[in-house]
């Protein structure tokens, strides 16, 4: 009995400390993003891992840009849309991640119903702010448990307490996915407007902004008629955004 309680406790503490490792690893890794441009992020490994595999030649477009060479007119556009709070929040808009997993609850008790009263407990999605949005981009992959949800709101509040909130948005701004092997503000408005970062209107960035939560499935439909009223929308509020 006292070997197996020995082993139980071993078992244990490697796993604190494998955890407290990663933990280390995370810390590390976003401080040095104060001086440290990514060259890449998990979800773009991801995504280069599964476009190479594709039958059809890939196409790969990143261009890194300063800060500085990014129209403040995405800047509010992407704010607008994305995270309107973002100036002023911790990272987490815990009122909507709670609306969020009530939502997803009501959708799984319906669907769980109309299945026979399946138990499995519901995904925790949508309610995202551009530091969360960041945070699983740069580290973590695309499941929505529990554990990597957690793991998420960590990285989130760390990228908080040891980036500026312009750092932070510079950083999204240059990794986020715009369609098909397409990531960052400059491959987007060369790949979509033939201009560079720094110089799109104010309707080109409006309709970048609307193109992220779903990227790829609207580069395929540029003559959407929701992209084009969702951008005009936003094109006519985005001058309220607050930028940090």
């Amino acid at each position: 009995m006292r070997t197996i309680l020995f082993a139980l406790k071993r078992l244990v503490l490697s796993i604190l400390t494998f955890g407290l490792l990663i933990q280390i690893y995370f810390f590390l890794k976003i401080a040095s993003l104060n001086w440290i441009n990514p060259e890449s992020t998990s979800f773009e490994r991801q995504e280069f891992v599964r476009l190479a595999q594709l039958p059809k030649r890939m196409t790969w477009a990143q261009v890194w840009v300063d800060e500085s060479q990014i129209s403040t007119q995405l800047k509010r556009a992407v704010i607008t849309s994305e995270d309107d709070l973002f100036a002023t929040h911790n990272g987490v808009q815990w009122a909507q991640i709670q609306k969020a997993w009530k939502k997803d609850q009501m959708a799984w008790n319906s669907s769980a119903k109309a299945k026979g009263g399946n138990t499995r407990p519901p995904k925790i999605a949508g309610a995202s702010t551009i530091t969360q949005q960041l945070a699983k981009n740069l580290f973590l992959n695309g499941e929505r448990t529990l554990l990597r949800k957690a793991q998420e709101f960590i990285i989130t509040l760390e990228l908080e307490a040891l980036l500026s909130k312009p750092r932070i948005l510079e950083i999204y701004l240059n990794h986020v996915e715009w369609g098909q092997g397409i990531f960052g503000a400059e491959a987007a408005a060369r790949h979509y407007f033939g201009v560079s970062a720094k110089n799109l209107s104010a309707l080109q960035a409006a309709r970048l902004a609307v193109m992220l939560p779903r990227p790829k499935y609207f580069e395929k439909l540029p003559a959407s008629s929701y992209l084009a009223s969702r951008s005009e929308e936003i094109a006519e509020r985005m001058m309220g955004a607050k930028l940090p």
